[in-house]
């Protein structure tokens, strides 16, 4: 079976004065080796739905399986380690701890995940170099640009190999020649074992992925895939 995420009538709404369905009777599959690229206007669910599949939220109702088993949104410790080691998150504002340099920002991440501290070390001085920003291990993210800062972010979801990669606005607070760097960073992280699903406002980087997703009335429509691939 090729299908790492599937939903199964996924609905959430929020309750205020008035209540509000966000989602509605979701039933979608999303398969390993795939990126998908999920569009639709501010508030049609786009960072909802991936809330929900990083575990953050609950759904109101409806089930959310991850490698054909189901998630108990009740058991929080585990799910909270199962986010630690097979989900990788990447936010439109970086999110970064800022009393912490790019180094420790990325190897926390790997300590959380219950993995060795010098091992961990190891691990995310490999992954600045593979973003290219070794020399900057040691800064802190008031000292990095907006690009850097999203590079090491990259960094820190990969640090415990997810195998789900969920990214939201990852290009959004960028100028175009560093987010089509960013892109094209997070692009290359696609495995035939890994799942990447971002959010975005831009049709260029949308249509570079595999299937290209809209939020539509709560339900996700299947707007084309897979998309003929083109370089920048």
């Amino acid at each position: 079976m090729n299908n790492i995420i599937s939903l199964s009538n996924l609905n959430k709404s929020f309750a205020g004065s008035k209540k509000i369905k966000v989602l509605n009777k979701i039933f979608f599959k999303f398969k390993k080796g795939k990126i998908y690229s999920l569009m639709g206007p501010s508030g049609s669910g786009k960072s909802t739905l991936l809330n929900l599949l990083s575990l953050i939220d609950r759904p109101s109702s409806g089930s959310i399986l991850i490698e054909n088993k189901l998630i108990n949104f009740n058991d929080s410790n585990k799910n909270d380690v199962l986010r630690a080691k097979k989900i990788g998150i990447i936010y439109q504002q970086d999110n970064l701890l800022n009393d912490f340099t790019a180094l420790e920002n990325v190897y926390l991440a790997s300590l959380s995940g219950g993995n060795d501290k010098e091992l961990s070390k190891s691990k995310a001085k490999n992954l600045l170099k593979k973003v290219g920003l070794i020399k900057r291990a040691n800064h802190y993210p008031s000292e990095l640009s907006g690009g850097e800062k999203q590079r090491i972010s990259i960094a820190r979801a990969l640090i415990n190999d997810p195998q789900i990669i969920l990214a939201d606005e990852p290009t959004g607070s960028l100028d175009l020649e560093t987010a089509k760097e960013i892109f094209e960073l997070l692009k290359n992280q696609i495995n035939s074992n890994r799942l990447i699903i971002f959010a975005t406002h831009n049709r260029f980087f949308a249509n570079k992925s595999d299937f290209l997703l809209e939020i539509v009335n709560g339900s996700i429509k299947i707007i084309n895939g897979p998309v003929e691939k083109s370089k920048f």
